[in-house]
Formats: structure tokens, C-alpha cells, sequence
């Protein structure tokens, strides 16, 4: 991943999280070297900490999906990436990120923004699931 111009956009987790990785890994930037340990300490503490969020998941074709279905929904830019970040996953959620959400959506329209966001970014047990092959018998 390049940063094409500095200071000019906001990035998404899965951005900061694919950058950070690839200057841990030695790959495009330069590692820090003994002088920057500063910046090696916030390179692995941030890494440590952007593991913990959906980003980790995320690929580049599922979030350009993922955008793709919010524009119905008529979201600010930083709205959407507030969505994407956060992974919300109640209605509450999506109502503190939308600015004015009781005017700008129906009650419809959050359930549909909380679809969206489940069917990108599963769980970790529906992740465990979906990766386990095994289908759980029923209980009659």
C-alpha cells in the first residue's frame, strides 16, 4: 500500500492497519531504524490494537463492495467510514454516527445499514462458523 498525498484524506482502519503491517514487515516504507524506536513502539502497539478490530478482516474488494451498497443511503463520507471503523452493531450504534439519523433514516433504513455491515463483517463466531466447514445438528 503507497500513501499517494500525505495530509490529504481520511483513512480507513484497514488502511492504517495494512500500512503499519507492511512497515513492520520491512515491505515499501523503511523499518524504523534504532534512532525511531519511538515510532516502533507505535508501530506494534497500534498493529496490537487494530487486531483487536474488524479491520483485521477486511479485505480492499470487500470494502469497495461495502461502499458500494451504503450509497443508497445518502452517508456523508466520514459517516461512512465511522461505519466501516466501527463495525455498529445496534441501532443505537448507527444513530450516535449519523448526524441527525431520526431525520436522515427511517427505522427501515438502520435495520438495512445493520445487514449491510453483518453480511462484511461477521462476528467472530459467525467467522469460526463459516470457516469450521461442520454443520451443527439441530436439537429436537
Amino acid at each position: 500500500m503507497e500513501v499517494v498525498r500525505e495530509n490529504s484524506a481520511m483513512l480507513s482502519n484497514f488502511e492504517v492497519y495494512s500500512l503499519l503491517t507492511d512497515i513492520q514487515a520491512g515491505r515499501g516504507q523503511n523499518k524504523p531504524n534504532k534512532q525511531q524506536q519511538q515510532l516502533a513502539t507505535i508501530t506494534y502497539e497500534t498493529i496490537k490494537y487494530l487486531e483487536t478490530k474488524p479491520c483485521k478482516n477486511q479485505t480492499q474488494e470487500n470494502i469497495t463492495e461495502f461502499m458500494k451498497e451504503l450509497e443508497p443511503y445518502s452517508l456523508t463520507r466520514a459517516e461512512k467510514l465511522q461505519i466501516l471503523n466501527l463495525c455498529p452493531t445496534t441501532a443505537v450504534e448507527i444513530q450516535l454516527i449519523v448526524e441527525e439519523s431520526e431525520e436522515r433514516l427511517t427505522e427501515e433504513q438502520i435495520y438495512g445499514l445493520l445487514e449491510i455491515i453483518a453480511k462484511y463483517n461477521p462476528t467472530e463466531g459467525e467467522q469460526e462458523e463459516d470457516t469450521s466447514g461442520e454443520i451443527e445438528p439441530m436439537n429436537e
